[in-house]
């Protein structure tokens, strides 16, 4: 390559380098630098060591907000992972029409994180949301009289109607977690796309083989379509742990101040509160590169747990 080759090849990616150094590089090592550092935005930062990492580690609500976050990815990573590889398995038959099914379930990734908090804040709610006027619906069906009927004549017991209490799902401090999880499933369309692309390039050959062999759907799905895919899989689980870690919009949005009982108060929120409400930009600092340590351990755990599951092609 010429000199001047290299000289055109850097003017057309300056644009790419310029924007990777000033908005990347740049505030990646400022906040290294006000970690250590006392800087309430409206002051000069001042140096004092290790001193909010030492606070960080004192700190009960960085306690408090780092469980409630790693409560809340142990259980959307694997509920969002499941649901995104079955929506994919079932868009990959050949049924008349798959186009428009695909892109009904990839639609909802597109709906913003603001709309999507007020929206479920909305299906959510205790007095009038959606979801509890199902199950108010489903206890006032004919189809609760019958069990109830039947349960009374098989106990031999007085008639007493079954019903099923619908839960408090923002009030009650052990169902906000689980009304958090459920959301998430929401957003397992953009998953399910790459699951999909991976599901298409599963050679048939694997596939008539198995057949040849007595394999039904079940052992075909284990033995043959996971095992292929599993590079697919593991690149959008650690995607998900990434991502979970930063949860931030929707419970900001759905459960102000972390209510109740700061069940909801996760990671991003305190880091943000800190920065932005209480103006603590050095302590806010030292907690995004803490989060920075975390995500790096959990992503190094999944890379060496995945070494024996993954399947390589090229292998």
């Amino acid at each position: 390559m010429s000199k001047r080759d290299a000289r055109v090849g850097l003017l057309f990616a300056s644009p790419w380098i310029l924007g990777f150094l000033i908005f990347l590089t740049y505030p990646l090592i400022a906040s290294l630098i006000y970690s250590f550092t006392n800087f309430s935005i409206l002051r000069p930062p001042k140096l004092i060591g290790l001193q909010n990492y030492n606070e960080l580690f004192h700190d009960e609500v960085f306690y408090k907000s780092l469980s409630n976050t790693l409560l809340y990815v142990a259980g959307a990573v694997p509920l969002s992972t499941v649901v995104a590889i079955a929506l994919a398995l079932l868009l990959n038959t050949k049924v008349k029409g798959m186009s428009v099914y695909r892109t009904m379930f990839f639609l909802p990734t597109l709906v913003p994180m603001v709309a999507l908090g007020t929206l479920f804040s909305w299906v959510f709610n205790g007095d009038f949301g959606l979801l509890n006027e199902a199950f108010h619906k489903v206890n006032d069906s004919r189809a609760m009289d019958l069990i109830s009927s039947a349960r009374s004549i098989l106990l031999q017991a007085p008639y007493h109607k079954i019903s099923v209490p619908p839960p408090n799902w923002m009030g009650d401090p052990a169902w906000t977690k689980w009304t958090l999880i459920l959301i998430s499933i929401w957003g397992c369309g953009q998953a399910m796309v790459i699951y999909l692309a991976g599901l298409q390039d599963v050679p048939v050959s694997l596939y008539e083989a198995a057949e040849l062999d007595g394999a039904k759907l079940w052992a075909k799905t284990m033995k043959v379509t996971l095992p292929m895919i599993s590079p697919v899989i593991l690149f959008n689980v650690v995607m998900a742990i990434i991502g979970s870690l930063q949860i931030f919009a929707v419970p900001y949005v759905m459960f102000p101040g972390g209510a109740p009982a700061r069940s909801t108060y996760f990671y991003a929120s305190y880091l943000y509160d800190n920065a932005f409400q209480y103006q603590r930009m050095g302590y806010a600092s030292a907690m995004g590169w803490v989060l920075f340590v975390i995500t790096l351990s959990l992503t190094l755990i999944a890379l060496k747990l995945s070494e024996k599951h993954v399947h390589y092609e090229s292998n």
